[in-house]
């Protein structure tokens, strides 16, 4: 299953894929998903990325994911 980052950074590349393919359900499941990842976790997440993922605004929390693991 691998770590709880590898976990969100897939469930947002899915979400990114489903919305690119207009996947309804699967744009459905990740978001589900990443609001339970959000409300289990919140206190474990970097701020800023807590607030991308309560915005919706999942390419930037990708972003921030992945600056994150270049370091």
């Amino acid at each position: 299953m691998g770590t709880p980052e590898y976990q969100l950074k897939a469930s947002l590349i899915a979400l990114l894929d489903g919305i690119k393919r207009s996947d309804g359900p699967i744009v459905t499941q990740e978001m589900e998903r990443l609001d339970t990842y959000l409300l289990t976790n919140r206190s474990e997440l970097h701020p800023q990325l807590a607030h991308f993922i309560e915005r919706r605004s999942y390419a930037k929390a990708l972003a921030y994911l992945e600056a994150e693991s270049a370091v």
